[in-house]
């Protein structure tokens, strides 16, 4: 026994050594690949979302394929209807914008008067009082002081004028000589990666749509025995979990907007199609939802009302809105299926943002709460599954 110890005493920093260099390999693919993996979340989130209206199709005698298309098609449709929708009111938005500008400068003059009023006050408050400690000081004579502005002026007079150097312009190339193919590839260029990612989801979503169940099948063959069984609970954790969350994110998303759209219509807002969705839906993301969420209405209020009591009925309406969904509607619709603590969401918010930008805060919690599936249903990693859960 006392021969195994140090063989086992090496082995453990050797194992340890490995472990870090995987996951640091691991860390870096999710940071250089970061595009492919997040246009393949986004993919399988949106067939998530749009899988139930497959299964309605199919309840109809459709074939997979069939409802798959259709699904698609319905979802396109939708989407270029929200954007036509968004497109009308955002160019509305873009006409106004020198309005909307001119009002910013207006708050901006008001509140630099403000300042220096109170700077002004401020000062003939004090410089008396330190007028009167210190010692006063004597009054100008007024022939002193012209004889010494004649003598000043002669000495001006008597120095020959500055010699102007002529400065060298460099010659450059005027950008109206550029063509106008090469300003546009320049200007789309830092969007290519993005944009050619972008395309590659529709055609993700319908092939993970149609074969879904030849991926599952495909999927458990890798395993066998007791770990087909254990790989098949791990998949229906990870569907359900994600279902959870992103459809009922996406519908109380919707809520929210329909309710903001609603109020802000009412209280004759500007643009309540393109302000309410954005306010909703701001909402939505963890910690920093609420400010975002009142942004949208506050900037759309600028031009139209100048009392602080409409900023603030527009305030305690969105508030009233994300509190009622964070703790009457969102237990319901996504907390029972995703059980992470609050330390396991923060500290999965700062990492899948540190990896992916703003796109690993939308993306960080299922994640993590589909890692947590898996450990769920893996006996030896339901220590860790614990430790994520609340």
């Amino acid at each position: 026994m006392d021969l195994l110890s140090p063989t086992i005493a090496a082995r453990k920093p050797k194992n340890t050594g490995a472990f870090l260099a995987g996951l640091g390999a691991v860390i870096a693919m999710l940071y250089f690949g970061r595009l492919f993996f997040i246009t393949v979340i986004v993919a399988v989130i949106i067939a998530f979302i749009l899988d139930p209206l497959v299964g309605a199709f199919m309840r109809l005698r459709m074939p997979r394929g069939m409802a798959s298309f259709f699904t698609c098609s319905v979802a396109l449709l939708g989407l270029y209807l929200a954007a036509l929708a968004f497109y009308t009111q955002a160019a509305g938005l873009l006409a106004d914008l020198p309005t909307y500008s001119e009002r910013i400068n207006q708050l901006a003059d008001s509140i630099l008067s403000r300042l220096e009023n109170t700077e002004k006050s401020v000062s003939s408050l004090l410089v008396p009082k330190r007028l009167r400690r210190g010692a006063s000081t004597p009054e100008p004579d007024p022939a002193q002081a012209a004889q010494a502005q004649k003598s000043s002026t002669r000495r001006r007079s008597a120095e020959p004028p500055p010699t102007v150097v002529p400065q060298v312009q460099e010659v450059r190339i005027s950008q109206e000589n550029e063509p106008i193919v090469n300003r546009l590839y320049s200007y789309l260029h830092s969007f290519y990666d993005v944009l050619l990612m972008a395309s590659f989801v529709p055609f993700l979503v319908y092939f993970m749509l149609s074969w879904r169940d030849h991926l599952r099948r495909g999927y458990l063959q890798l395993f066998e025995g007791a770990d087909r069984m254990v790989a098949g609970k791990s998949w229906e954790g990870i569907a359900d979990m994600a279902r959870a969350y992103v459809v009922g994110n996406f519908i109380l998303g919707l809520l929210l907007s329909l309710a903001s759209s609603l109020v802000f219509w009412m209280t004759k807002l500007p643009y309540p199609l393109l302000i309410g969705p954005a306010s909703g839906f701001l909402s939505l993301i963890p910690y920093v939802g609420l400010p975002l969420a009142l942004i949208p209405p506050f900037f759309a209020a600028l031009p139209i009302y100048d009392k602080f009591g409409a900023y603030l009925v527009i305030g305690s309406t969105v508030s009233f809105f994300h509190l009622l969904a964070l703790n009457l509607l969102y237990p319901k619709l996504v907390g029972a299926r995703v059980h992470l603590n609050p330390i396991a969401v923060t500290l999965s918010l700062m990492f899948w943002g540190t990896l992916w930008g703003a796109a690993g805060l939308v993306v960080g919690i299922p994640i993590t709460a589909g890692i947590k599936a898996v450990c769920d249903n893996v006996r030896e990693l339901e220590p860790y599954g614990r430790l994520l859960g609340d």
